[in-house]
């Protein structure tokens, strides 16, 4: 459905409740669709789906335990790159 702004002001708990039980509702300024309100689950799998396709290709999703332990994985390669690559300086017996 589609409320114009003032409308949907005067209406607010009405439009919730249509978000939740009939679907979208749309929110219109001088007839140009403005903004929707959504069911709270729509949001939540709209927002995860959007996350989930910033890195598509790239790397598939982890989980945090399996972030958690590449990070420790390239902390720890840091560590034995700078390990083996420090020079003792010659003091010149």
């Amino acid at each position: 459905m589609s409320w114009q702004v003032q409308e949907a002001k005067q209406r607010f708990s009405e439009v919730l409740r249509l978000a939740d039980s009939d679907g979208d509702q749309i929110i219109t300024r001088q007839g140009v669709e403005v903004a929707a309100i959504v069911d709270i689950d729509e949001y939540r799998k709209l927002k995860q789906a959007r996350r989930e396709s910033q890195y598509a290709g790239i790397f598939p999703p982890l989980g945090d335990d399996e972030i958690a332990d590449a990070l420790d994985t390239v902390v720890a390669q840091r560590h034995a790159v700078s390990a083996t690559s420090r020079t003792i300086p010659d003091f010149g017996e």
